[in-house]
């Protein structure tokens, strides 16, 4: 008993020393607070263990809020990366074939999407350059606004953003059936000359979503334009 007495005293030492050990302990916490309401009894209602609960609950809540804050401050960051280093693989092209080749390769990967294909307007129909029926398609005045709208009058967006089910072999070919979601950056190619989109086709069908956010995606896309108004007579 001495023994036991002992080991009492000592750990009331420590404690009165330094409390802080017991008070940042949640589960210890919530064992004392047990305790305190069994030995007052189920007829008396303690005030301060119900704020305590209170204080609890809301603690844990506003740590939830903290998470997904940082969670999504990190998703922002991770995306803006992502779009930066797109945008050096747009730059480092020095001809229009090395610029189409970019989009089945360097640009593809730096996008982490599963297809990439540039849309043209034209007066006239031409079929693509040899070599480039993947990434291009030429196709008449209007069709690309038809295009993102599904023939709807609505207003055209310079992103947009959905999910796709079935996805448009015209434009994915034999991978529409693997392709889920889609980017659509509709393209301001200069004055005089006919829109252009550069679409974007992911496999998993949560990576474009209506309601996600497009900043990112409209920088990039006025970066592309620039970039590809070089190689445009």
């Amino acid at each position: 008993m001495s023994e036991q007495a002992q080991v009492l005293e000592s750990l009331r030492q420590k404690i009165l020393e330094d409390p802080e050990v017991i008070l940042e302990d949640q589960d210890v916490m919530r064992a004392l607070i047990d305790a305190n309401e069994r030995a007052l009894g189920g007829n008396i209602v303690d005030l301060r263990g119900i704020a305590m609960e209170r204080l609890e609950s809301r603690l844990d809540r506003l740590e939830d809020t903290h998470r997904s804050v940082i969670a999504a401050a990190y998703e922002n960051l991770a995306g803006t990366n992502l779009i930066h280093n797109a945008v050096l693989r747009t730059l480092e092209p020095v001809d229009f074939n090395a610029f189409l080749n970019s989009l089945s390769g360097d640009l593809l990967e730096a996008l982490r999407v599963s297809r990439l294909r540039l849309i043209l307007e034209s007066k006239e129909y031409e079929s693509p350059s040899v070599g480039f029926d993947d990434v291009l398609s030429i196709v008449g005045p209007g069709d690309i606004d038809h295009y993102i709208t599904a023939g709807r009058n609505i207003t055209v967006r310079p992103v947009t953003l959905r999910q796709v089910s079935p996805a448009s072999s015209d434009v994915y070919g034999d991978n529409a059936d693997y392709i889920k979601s889609e980017a659509l950056l509709k393209l301001d190619l200069g004055k005089g000359r006919l829109p252009g989109l550069l679409v974007m086709g992911a496999e998993d069908p949560h990576q474009f979503r209506p309601n996600q956010g497009t900043d990112t995606l409209i920088f990039f896309c006025n970066v592309f334009e620039r970039a590809i108004r070089r190689w445009l007579g």
